[in-house]
Order: C-alpha cells, then structure tokens, then sequence
C-alpha cells in the first residue's frame, strides 16, 4: 500500500500528475492550493502502483509516494 501525499505549498494544480498517473488515483479536486488553483486529489491510494511517476512528473516536487509496508 501507498500513501500519496500532495503539499499544498508547493503544488500550483498543473495537474500533471493526473496525466501521468498509469493508475487514475487522482481527481481533480475543488480543494485550492495555497496559490488560489484547484489542486489533485489522491482519491483511490488502494490501487497506487508505487511506481512514482507523479512524483517523478511533478515539476514543483510536490508530491511524496510512501510506500507503507504490511506486516
């Protein structure tokens, strides 16, 4: 399981992360960042692939994939 996390200081909702996404977790929210624009929303972690793309995508780095191990 992962935990994608979106920091809303350094998102400015480019929504690049939604495009590049294999998975389709994000949503386009009607939460705003705190430069006043719609910011993505991790919707459905459960199918995360931990494949880090968004993160990697993301040109203002405001995105952390943690990857939670089970036990």
């Amino acid at each position: 399981m992962a935990k994608v996390t979106i920091d809303k200081a350094c998102c400015k909702g480019c929504n690049i992360c939604i495009a590049a996404c294999p998975k389709d977790i994000f949503i386009h929210s009607k939460n705003r960042n705190n430069y006043g624009t719609n910011m993505p929303e991790a919707v459905n972690e459960e199918l995360c692939g931990h494949c880090g793309m968004c993160e990697r995508m993301c040109p203002d780095g405001a995105i952390d994939v943690i990857v939670e191990e089970s036990l």
